[in-house]
């Protein structure tokens, strides 16, 4: 192996590359300070406690170290959605708080979203409001970060796992069975559910079946809601769906509704989101509301948000001239 060989999925930029991808930076922070949100710069390295929060998928991805100084586990970050879970809890506001970022991250594997194990994760979240218009905000600061990046046109599919997580409930499953159904949800295997439904009792199986079918036009929320006329959790979430979907109807973008979308990141909790353009194999971005995740640090405070890798946007668009 030659000295200057870069471990897989590790990569760097410079030349024009480096200037693009500054300049596309100091463009997004430029929006994001405009819009009211605080840049926020984040260690590299935190104990492990803090950056884990219980999440299983963070767990994995986390490149994990003994501290020789103080003798505990550190880990570098993978997700810098906990990190800024701590910064607001340690605030102490009881008010909404609005926070942005653009730093590296580093994961043990890659995965659909990212590109490398080395993104360079930009982002956008605000605490303090559980209510829908706060969930409109971070949506239409999506659009808009795209469309500075002259990612044109957009499709944005909305969901919200607060239906999955309440069908759930209604359920008499081990941890591990449940973790092993949103995993299949997750993958979006339909063989994969048909299995597992087989091999265990569910009082509502019918529905999960149905539920990893919910997808196309708006629609899609009037046969969710007769569908799931019984379940008041979810109408709840039907309707915060119906709610946002007739806001961003006049920002002149292509929405579609997919129930059964749940994200890789066990701790959201509501109303999820993810931007696709015809020329992406994949997601774009991708984000949504948290509302327990600052539970760990002893407050628990509503909160929706973004991220996106942009050094994989500013390459793409510096190759494309």
């Amino acid at each position: 192996m030659s000295a200057w060989q870069l471990p897989d999925g590790i990569d760097e930029m410079t030349a024009e590359a480096a200037l693009a991808f500054e300049s596309l930076r100091r463009k997004l922070l430029d929006l994001y300070g405009s819009k009211g949100f605080g840049l926020v710069v984040v260690p590299l390295v935190e104990y492990v406690k803090s950056l884990l929060l219980t999440q299983d998928s963070v767990d994995e991805k986390t490149f994990k170290f003994l501290d020789p100084a103080s003798g505990k586990m550190l880990g570098i970050h993978a997700d810098i959605t906990p990190q800024i879970a701590r910064i607001d809890a340690k605030s102490g506001s009881d008010g909404v708080e609005k926070y942005c970022y653009v730093d590296a991250i580093l994961q043990t594997q890659a995965d659909d979203f990212y590109a490398s194990r080395s993104p360079i994760q930009a982002g956008a979240e605000l605490y303090g409001s559980a209510d829908i218009s706060a969930d409109v905000e971070v949506i239409k600061l999506l659009l808009e970060s795209l469309k500075l990046l002259q990612i044109q046109p957009v499709v944005l599919s909305l969901g919200n796992v607060a239906i999955f997580n309440s069908l759930l409930a209604y359920e008499d499953l081990s941890s591990e069975k449940s973790a092993n159904l949103r995993q299949i949800f997750v993958r979006r295997s339909s063989p994969d559910l048909a299995l597992f439904l087989s091999n265990n009792n569910l009082a509502n199986a019918e529905k999960f079946s149905a539920l990893m079918q919910l997808e196309g036009g708006f629609e899609v929320l009037k046969k969710a809601a007769d569908l799931f006329k019984d379940f008041p959790e979810v109408l709840a979430a039907i309707a915060d769906l119906d709610k946002i979907y007739q806001q961003l109807a006049a920002e002149n973008t292509e929405i579609i509704i997919d129930l059964g979308e749940l994200k890789a990141y066990e701790y959201h909790t509501g109303v999820v989101f993810c931007a696709y353009n015809q020329n992406y194999s994949k997601a774009l971005a991708q984000g949504g509301r948290y509302n327990t995740l600052s539970e760990s640090f002893g407050r628990i405070r509503p909160a929706t948000g973004f991220s996106f890798d942009l050094k994989f946007l500013a390459q793409t668009a510096e190759s494309k001239g």
